[in-house]
């Protein structure tokens, strides 16, 4: 897996649009992805690529269709290499600070 091109994908509000819509409902095509996103299909066939490229998104020809499924694995790894060597008090204690700050 390549750490870099996941983050890549991620640090994108359109990419991550385009998962959470994938989250909800796994097995779209593009025209059922752009009907959420005021952008041209090839805009958001670049996003999907670069979702395909680091692994996030896999594609399905069913006919003349393309489906586009979530690949979470990839999101799960990172993680478990950059989230989970925190212990899980410490992210408690810094998250419950932060929203008695934010109140």
């Amino acid at each position: 897996m390549d750490e870099d091109a996941v983050f890549k994908a991620l640090a994108d509000p359109t990419r991550r649009y385009l998962l959470d819509a994938l989250f909800a409902r796994d097995g779209q095509t593009l025209t059922e992805l752009e009907s959420g996103l005021e952008m041209t299909r090839f805009g958001i066939g670049k996003h999907l690529r670069l979702l395909e490229d680091a692994g996030l998104v896999t594609t399905v020809r069913d006919g003349r269709k393309k489906l586009h499924y979530l690949n979470p694995v990839p999101i799960r790894l990172i993680h478990d290499r950059w989230i989970d060597k925190f212990t899980e008090q410490q992210l408690s204690a810094l998250t419950d600070l932060k929203k008695d700050l934010e109140s």
